[in-house]
């Protein structure tokens, strides 16, 4: 069986099915989830992998391709209610699918960074995630500070998930081979509920840094700061990715009365 990847990548298929049965078994049901979300699933490929992996949980499928909802719907590989021809981005989940659902997929790359952002944003109906990016993507999720790869999303989301780089997913394995090679990671939540800070707030913070990340704090922060605003000393010649998720709070708190 050929196991379709993402539009994203081209026409490129995913060779080796043990790959996708990879993808689906990384799930280790963290949070005790009884519904979980695949996005994108194309031909069902992992899909199948899943239903087999997890046969008592009640998988959903979003996929917005026409071709791939006939088919799948051709093939039953899943109930019609349980395939949602709706955008991930755009879709009200909370509606759909309750307060409490897994989500796995080999997500499209195109999209991928968006979808990263909607998951910090439904970090509390979220517990578990598993998917397939580019993977520069992927080491940029998991990296840690002082990494070149560390970044906006690093910083948010992992204020919130525990974050493991899984395997990397050769270019070799799909036909044709696309130009990238793929990374898979998974995220657990932790058991942070709420920072001491504005989430906001602090979202306006870690993007200003990284926005210009080649400048230190002092100069990337004044897009967002009144004139003559001074930061903390301990911060003011730093760069961002000097900071850890947790200095970005404290540096929020410290700057917060000037953030409108």
């Amino acid at each position: 069986m050929k196991v379709r990847a993402k539009k994203a990548l081209g026409q490129h298929f995913l060779k080796n099915r043990g790959i996708a049965m990879d993808i689906a078994k990384a799930m280790t049901m963290h949070g005790d989830y009884a519904k979980m979300l695949e996005i994108g699933p194309g031909t069902g490929a992992l899909t199948t992998c899943i239903l087999e992996a997890f046969p008592e949980t009640e998988l959903y499928v979003m996929e917005i391709d026409q071709e791939s909802i006939v088919y799948l719907e051709q093939e039953k590989i899943l109930p019609s209610g349980r395939i949602l021809p709706v955008d991930f981005l755009r879709a009200d989940l909370n509606e759909l699918l309750g307060d409490n659902f897994g989500l796995i997929g080999n997500f499209p790359y195109n999209i991928s960074s968006q979808i990263l952002f909607r998951v910090f944003d439904h970090r509390d109906d979220i517990p578990e995630i598993v998917g397939m990016f580019q993977k520069e993507v992927a080491e940029r999720v998991a990296s840690g500070p002082g990494n070149k790869n560390y970044g906006i999303l690093s910083v948010l989301l992992q204020l919130f998930y525990d974050i493991e780089y899984l395997f990397t997913v050769d270019a070799q394995e799909f036909d044709p081979p696309p130009k990238v090679q793929s990374g898979v990671i998974r995220l657990r939540r932790n058991e942070v509920t709420e920072l001491e800070c504005d989430v906001k707030k602090l979202k306006r913070v870690v993007k200003a840094g990284f926005n210009q990340r080649r400048k230190m704090l002092r100069g990337s922060l004044k897009s967002i700061l009144p004139k003559g605003t001074m930061l903390p000393d301990e911060y003011e010649s730093k760069r961002p990715e000097q900071l850890s998720p947790d200095d970005f709070i404290r540096l929020t708190l410290a700057l917060e009365q000037h953030l409108t």
